[in-house]
């Protein structure tokens, strides 16, 4: 079934979704699209999250997706059942992959959670988590200096560093957690600096090989794997600066990206009709 799968994010951090779904899925052509212009969505009213994803989902349905992954925390605490119901393909979001693969690891089932201040607002992984062991017990963080860092490339050093401690000291004074959710799709880009300052005593999980894994067993429930007998060849498209775009992806991909186009979404429509 010759057909792309979409990811969408609101900036860069998606690409953390997106290695580990090429790393699970060799043979799948995917077609990424990063809101860079109006990152981070985070600090943004649900009503703003809701307009700019669809906007980006349609974007996408015009490239005939066979699949949709919101690569994005936010706007998967915010429009993941709609666009279950509304959409014709399936559609997997990363909060239920990220709460499922935390739970798997904790052993004293005291689970942190960092994300954007709409997704710790949202209380999406707490609900999550919950639904799957009541007796979890959760502390959880916004951190919103994490993704405008991640979008400028600020990703180690002294600078991000001083960041990350600064932004962490709340969380590492509920020092009884041993598992820690990074509930946005930015924060694996920083992980390595995130562990050394909580600690390695805490296990720092991300939501991309849950996710990838669940988009796989999908697929192959629907008889929609795909066949390309040579590895495919992926877009990426992006709102906003192309060159820190490309700077960032080619830091987390193995191999530089090869088809990188800018596209406007302001004028595409932002709800199902």
């Amino acid at each position: 079934m010759k057909q792309p799968i979409g990811v969408i994010d609101s900036g860069v951090g998606g690409l953390t979704v997106a290695r580990e779904l090429m790393r699970q899925l060799p043979r799948e052509r995917f077609i990424y699209l990063g809101d860079t212009k109006r990152c981070p969505y985070g600090p943004r009213s649900e009503e703003e999250v809701r307009a700019y994803t669809w906007q980006m989902v349609n974007h996408l349905l015009g490239k005939d997706i066979k699949m949709l992954v919101i690569a994005c925390n936010t706007a998967t605490a915010y429009t993941l059942e709609e666009l279950q119901e509304e959409l014709p393909v399936p559609v997997i979001g990363v909060i239920e992959p990220g709460a499922r693969a935390a739970i798997k690891v904790s052993q004293n089932k005291r689970i942190g959670v960092i994300g954007t201040e709409g997704t710790i607002q949202s209380k999406a992984y707490p609900e999550a988590l919950k639904s799957i062991d009541q007796a979890i017990r959760v502390n959880d963080l916004a951190c919103p200096p994490f993704v405008p860092m991640v979008e400028e490339g600020i990703l180690a050093g002294k600078r991000a560093q001083g960041i990350v401690s600064r932004t962490l000291q709340p969380l590492k004074e509920m020092n009884h957690i041993d598992t820690l959710i990074l509930g946005c799709t930015h924060y694996p880009l920083i992980k390595d600096l995130v562990q050394e300052e909580m600690g390695n005593h805490i296990q720092v999980i991300s939501s991309g090989e849950e996710t990838a894994r669940e988009a796989s067993l999908i697929l192959a429930y629907h008889k929609a794997l795909d066949t390309y007998d040579t590895p495919p060849e992926h877009e990426f498209y992006t709102t906003g600066d192309m060159e820190k775009f490309r700077m960032v992806a080619n830091s987390w991909f193995e191999e530089p990206i090869k088809i990188l186009k800018l596209v406007e979404l302001e004028s595409v429509k932002s709800s199902a009709l």
